[in-house]
């Protein structure tokens, strides 16, 4: 069964730590590689309750990536799916159970589970949290959200990336909701390389969810199968955008077509999510007011961002409103100054040519050049003339010296497969500059 609630898995979590901590030899960092589901989540839940320290892997990690985040972690048992180095153990209640000798890895005290992000490079990022890190950002999004009466989540997201597996697990259990966990391609998402937008219309609908957390890439698909006729879910009062900046544009559009959408922002050395819009305190174009958890300030136009007793440079420039509502306006190092000194931060042109159908993603580039050009992934079926339209429509909200002088339109996808993407739907300029320079460069 797919649907779950606080107290259902508790006898199952129980038992899995108990076999964790009987174990010989005891396991200090244990892998997890499955597929969305009620194992995921029992695994998850036994790993802080026996003390383990767990590092989910999403399933469309590389082979070197895999075996980055197993060295790094000195993992030494692993739960689900197979990795070079571990040899069978049986099963662990169920679960294939995997273990290899591992020398224990310098790790921060009170470590209980390892997030490892795609990031900016091939190389995977580790980020460290405490239990108390994760569950206080659940305590908040689920005080955030009370107001709202959610009754049923739907994950869609792997639940490796850490804003579903704090804000589609955690929080529902912190605010005593249903939670939803069927595998991902029951939801159109394909190990985040494609995404079916009617077959997650389709799921909203039969799950009946009050809630959802999309990426933009998947708003935009959404849009794209409402506009073409499909039908808003009916359940749905809650859908949670991030992972991304978003265009104003885009999140007018999903409202338009009946979906309720809500930008918010956050970053895995705070445990996710730090700020959200709601209803009753939105404003389109920011990322929404800090969470109680949480406190903000700006420095250099850098925002760095305190949870406990640490603060965080953020690497994001911002600002905050007179009203308290904070606004992101791109990485610090992803600047572009342009031959006539102009800077633009690349993801604030991208977020305005994601606001229409015909492009799906997009990567602008242009330092040290006059003008601007962008690598855009177009809509299956979408014609040049209407991906050339929607670059017109971008550039007519944009000023001109970050408005889009050409585009050339990308292969393939941007995804984590090929290495042009992270798991939160951020491009990784390095990779797709190395593969389209030389075809941009002849833009510029």
């Amino acid at each position: 069964m797919s649907i779950l609630r606080a107290g259902e898995l508790d006898a199952r979590v129980a038992q899995l730590a108990s076999s964790l901590v009987a174990a010989r030899p005891r396991p200090r960092v244990v892998g997890l590689i499955a597929d969305n589901g009620p194992d995921w989540v029992a695994a998850d839940l036994a790993a802080q309750m026996a003390g383990v320290v767990l590092v989910p892997l999403p399933a469309f990690f590389t082979d070197a990536q895999r075996a980055h985040a197993v060295g790094a972690s000195g993992m030494d048992g692993l739960l689900g799916e197979p990795l070079p180095g571990f040899e069978f153990s049986g099963a662990l209640d169920g679960l294939p159970w995997w273990r290899r000798a591992a020398a224990p890895a310098d790790l921060p005290r009170g470590s209980s589970k390892i997030t490892f992000t795609s990031g900016t490079t091939g190389t995977p990022k580790g980020v460290a949290l405490s239990t108390e890190q994760q569950w206080s950002v659940a305590r908040a999004l689920a005080k955030a959200t009370r107001q709202l009466r959610l009754r049923r989540h739907l994950c869609l997201l792997p639940l490796p990336v850490l804003l579903e597996n704090v804000g589609g697990i955690y929080a529902p259990l912190a605010a005593g909701m249903e939670f939803c966990v069927p595998p991902l391609a029951e939801v159109g998402n394909r190990g985040s390389s494609s995404f079916d937008a009617a077959a997650c219309l389709a799921a909203i609908e039969r799950w009946e969810a009050d809630s959802i957390i999309l990426l933009p890439q998947m708003l935009a698909a959404l849009c794209a199968a409402l506009e073409h006729g499909a039908r808003p879910p009916r359940s749905l009062s809650f859908a949670a955008v991030g992972g991304a900046k978003v265009s104003t544009a885009l999140i007018e559009r999903a409202r338009a077509l009946a979906l309720p959408v809500y930008e918010g922002y956050g970053l895995s050395e705070c445990a996710s999510v730090v700020t959200l819009n709601l209803p009753g305190a939105d404003r389109p174009g920011s990322v929404g007011r800090p969470l109680p958890h949480a406190q903000l300030r700006i420095e250099q136009d850098e925002i760095f961002v305190r949870t406990g007793e640490t603060w965080h440079a953020t690497g994001d420039l911002g600002r905050v409103d007179e009203d308290g509502f904070v606004h992101i306006e791109g990485r610090r190092k992803h600047v572009l100054i342009t031959s006539f000194g102009r800077n633009v931060s690349p993801e604030w042109p991208e977020a305005e040519l994601l606001a229409g159908r015909a492009i799906l993603q997009a990567a602008v580039f242009g330092e040290a050049r006059p003008r601007l050009c962008a690598l855009v992934v177009a809509a299956p079926g979408a014609a040049e003339s209407a991906v050339d339209a929607q670059v017109r429509a971008a550039n007519a909200r944009l000023p001109d010296y970050a408005q889009i002088g050409a585009w050339v339109r990308a292969d393939s996808p941007f995804t984590p497969h090929n290495g042009f993407a992270t798991a939160n739907g951020r491009v990784r300029r390095d990779a797709l500059w190395q593969a389209y320079g030389a075809r941009l460069d002849g833009l510029l």
